[in-house]
């Protein structure tokens, strides 16, 4: 049979990476797919640098249009990025009748039900196994390994750089900006971070194993998103004394028949945030630049996907075995492929009316705080009373001395409160009234915590 024949946009760090292990590993991926896989065309604004690359495998243009024009390219891979020219490329690829392979997370969670929606109507296939958690096949898991179940939860370390940061300050003791500066100068953090260390980053591909999970639309817009650089090396520490490790976690939580008893709206949880986990935990015990998702089903229980979340080989990995699904599937009739969001495409807004993204105020998880307040007799109290009256119950309740805080002759303490379950609208209350009072004596520290149980 004919080889595939691949057009690459972009060869980039991941491109290069596909190009490498497609040419090392050619017979065993032949022998999967059933066909050779060929790169035939490579578009890149750099076409001399494009060119040491493949050198005179592939023919090297300048105009990503130029692949998407030809005739007998199959697949067209995107792997320039964001939301702009790479969503006009990937749908111009689709009106073509090409089929797509993206790493571009960004693009689908923005903008996934407008492409799915026109590769549906052409019966071309969008393929995006290296959009989320690298080389981990977690988008494969769940749309195909656990169809059966009804997923519960999914719960994952989904960006490698605030990983390294978060693993760093615990290791070392040191604050994130001093951390920052240090992943900037291995390589492990980009100029300008802020998708990642604010939990944008995260956000896109939560975004995307929620649809799937859930069969829900991608809706990144209905996404809560707080990042990491509010964190204080007193706080890693303190978790650790209570148990716990943080961690920056991308969290998707089905929430049906809450109840009539407790009065919450059924929903979809959709967040990003730090997150106080057990040590205990295997998610907790992910260091260093690795992702790790952990996803509960109700038939399968809990399983745990762990591996390289990016780099040129790990996510290269992830695009060629979507490439293979493709040549095996490339003549299939459309109707009997797997759906992109894992549920067939008409249901997926009936599931918007009973399954809404809920807004962050009626999530409801158990709370870490902290509060700078004034070493004096009664302030325990105050602060406790008003959780009592906001109807919020006490786990843990760990007091400093002030010494150890501020230094000999300190005036100052840090009390720290981990809390039950509660809505966080509740909490939200109960923090302004504990704020207001004139023993607190800073910005209360407010970081979620979830058993994963």
């Amino acid at each position: 049979m004919k080889p595939i024949q691949v057009g690459l946009l972009g060869i980039g760090t991941v491109g290069s990476g596909v190009f490498n292990v497609l040419q090392r590993n050619q017979e065993e991926i032949r022998r999967r797919a059933g066909r050779g896989i060929e790169i035939a065309m490579v578009a890149d604004l750099d076409a001399a640098r494009a060119k040491t690359v493949v050198g005179d495998t592939a023919q090297v243009v300048g105009d990503a249009r130029a692949v998407i024009a030809n005739p007998d390219i199959d697949i067209v891979v995107e792997l320039i990025g964001g939301y702009g020219i790479a969503k006009a490329l990937v749908l111009e690829a689709i009106a073509a009748g090409k089929h797509v392979v993206t790493a571009n997370k960004a693009l689908l969670a923005v903008h996934g039900t407008e492409i799915f929606a026109a590769a549906s109507a052409k019966g071309v296939m969008v393929a995006f196994e290296a959009a989320v958690a690298g080389g981990i096949p977690i988008i494969k898991a769940l749309r195909e390994g656990l169809t059966a179940n009804r997923i519960q939860w999914i719960a994952g370390i989904i960006n490698g750089t605030t990983n390294f940061i978060l693993s760093e300050m615990r290791d070392k003791g040191l604050d994130f900006d001093v951390v920052l500066k240090e992943a900037q100068r291995l390589g492990y953090a980009e100029a300008d971070p802020t998708f990642d260390i604010e939990g944008v980053d995260a956000a896109h591909k939560a975004t995307i194993m929620s649809a799937i999970a859930f069969g829900i639309p991608v809706q990144f817009d209905k996404a809560y998103v707080e990042g990491i650089t509010k964190l204080g090396a007193a706080d890693i520490r303190y978790a650790e004394q209570l148990g716990y490790r943080i961690k920056l976690l991308g969290i998707a939580k089905r929430r049906t028949g809450a109840g009539a008893a407790s009065g919450q709206p059924d929903g979809v949880e959709l967040r990003v945030h730090p997150t106080l986990v057990p040590a205990k935990r295997l998610i907790a015990n992910v260091e260093g630049a690795m992702n790790a998702v952990v996803v509960q089903g109700d038939a399968v229980g809990t399983t745990l996907y762990y591996g390289k979340g990016a780099g040129s080989e790990p996510t290269a990995s992830a695009v060629i075995a979507d490439l293979v699904d493709i040549a095996r599937l490339a003549s299939a009739d459309p109707e009997h492929r797997v759906p992109h969001l894992a549920f067939q495409s008409h249901t997926l807004d009936q599931a918007m009316g009973t399954l809404p993204v809920l807004p962050m105020s009626e999530v409801v998880t158990s709370y870490y705080l902290r509060l700078r307040v004034a070493d004096e007799a009664g302030v325990l109290a105050k602060v406790t009373g008003l959780l009592a009256t906001a109807g919020i119950s006490i786990d843990a309740v760990l007091q400093r001395e002030a010494d150890e805080v501020g230094g000999e002759g300190s005036t100052q303490t840090d009390l720290i409160i981990l809390t039950h379950d509660t809505r966080e609208g509740t909490m939200n209350d109960a923090i302004a009234q504990m704020q207001a009072l004139p023993t607190v004596l800073g910005p209360i520290t407010r970081i979620r915590k979830e058993e994963l149980n």
